[in-house]
């Protein structure tokens, strides 16, 4: 359980003010269907987390363990300083095909936004430091759907009303502290 609402809490909070959720926010304003636009966000992380977390529980069966605690560690302080830097939503990211429909255009644009994204990077660490990688999966899916469902349905009111730069300290601040107790050995 522990996996999972670890990775539930980090997803949740690194995803707030990422170009994922701008990318929800755009497919509703563009579509305003919110329903297969979830669906699609859900579908995309879903198979994108699952590769994910497979990738992640590979490296761990490679790796030595105490190799492996100080290559997450670094990962996750990496992850820290990450999270302070701003996320744009390139051009490409917001063209979508017409012929694949909503649902369609959601997955493909979701999937794609979410490759080497920091929410892909932090479930493969989160799935190489748990031995319970499903956990992770359905955790970092579970954050990415509580950071952007929101976004898809109530629209950028809420998404403009969140101290993003405070989120993302605190984003930080957590996988600073999961990188120091990675190295120390704890947990």
């Amino acid at each position: 359980m522990e996996a999972f609402l670890v990775s539930t809490g980090i997803v949740a909070l690194a995803e707030i003010g990422d170009k994922t959720q701008l990318l929800a926010l755009l497919l509703a304003a563009k579509f305003r269907k919110p329903i297969p636009i979830v669906l699609g966000i859900l579908a995309a992380t879903l198979v994108n987390h699952a590769l994910a977390g497979v990738v992640g529980n590979w490296l761990m069966s490679l790796i030595h363990p105490d190799t492996m605690r100080w290559l997450l560690g670094g990962s996750f302080i990496a992850m820290a300083g990450w999270m302070l830097i701003p996320d744009k939503l390139s051009e490409n990211e917001t063209r979508f095909s017409e012929r694949l429909g909503v649902f369609g255009a959601t997955l493909l644009a979701f999937f794609l936004a979410e490759m080497g994204d920091k929410t892909q990077i932090a479930t493969v660490a989160l799935a190489a430091k748990f031995n319970e990688y499903w956990w992770v999966i359905a955790g970092s899916t579970a954050g990415m759907m509580l950071a952007n469902a929101p976004v898809v349905w109530i629209g950028d009111k809420t998404a403009k009303s969140l101290p993003i730069k405070l989120v993302h300290r605190v984003a930080a601040g957590v996988f600073a502290v999961l990188g120091i107790a990675a190295m120390i050995g704890a947990g």
